[in-house]
């Protein structure tokens, strides 16, 4: 990969990763639960984000195998008997992560539309390309993970928003992978099967915001 690419790519991650997080800790907080913002994690500072294997080793495999550019930050806590209607806004709060990146995506692609066919220039500088590497890296890494984030396996946020939909014996059982959910993304990232489930919403909505 090309050094510049990989550094944007590491950046706009890493900034898509603390928003995810952020975002969680927010709508809780707006929901009746300050855990996480007590816990200083409404924050736009990556470092209370930061999980070493998310956030640090699954990138760097990710860059020395050449495979997709993806990964996770330290999950927000939620106290869900704190929340003023449970399950609702647990699943609420769930869904704030994978919306925030959506709304990092919306607004990137709306930056590419705007931005002008000649090249523009600072000081001497070209500036048209770097800014169109950052939006297209933004876009296509936070509809990347959106797409990811809402794959239905616990601890994935599609995981908790399923469990929340869930009722009675059906919600019993699916408790009972919650603490295989690791094991069981680990075994669909390495088998290959998570790149046909993430590839065609990921390109539905990439079509949509490229039109």
């Amino acid at each position: 990969m090309d050094p510049g690419v990989l550094v944007v790519s590491v950046v706009v991650l890493l900034f898509s990763l603390t928003v995810h997080e952020a975002a969680h800790a927010w709508a809780a907080d707006r929901l009746g639960d300050p855990t996480a913002r007590l816990l200083g994690r409404l924050s736009l500072n990556p470092v209370v984000h930061i999980d070493p294997v998310g956030t640090l080793l699954l990138p760097a495999v990710a860059i020395a195998t050449g495979a997709p550019l993806i990964g996770w930050a330290k999950p927000v806590p939620v106290n869900t008997s704190r929340l003023r209607r449970y399950p609702r806004d647990y699943m609420l709060v769930a869904a704030a992560g994978p919306a925030s990146n959506i709304l990092i995506a919306v607004t990137a692609s709306l930056a590419l539309r705007l931005m002008p066919l000649t090249p523009l220039g600072l000081g001497g500088l070209g500036v048209a390309e770097p800014t169109f590497a950052l939006a297209t890296t933004a876009l296509q890494l936070n509809l990347l993970l959106a797409v990811f984030n809402l794959v239905p396996v616990p601890p994935l946020d599609g995981g908790n928003i399923l469990g929340g939909v869930l009722r009675g014996r059906l919600s019993e059982r699916y408790e009972l992978i919650r603490p295989w959910g690791v094991f069981i993304l680990y075994a669909l990232m390495l088998s290959g099967t998570l790149r046909y489930i993430i590839a065609p919403p990921y390109a539905l909505l990439a079509r949509l915001l490229t039109l």
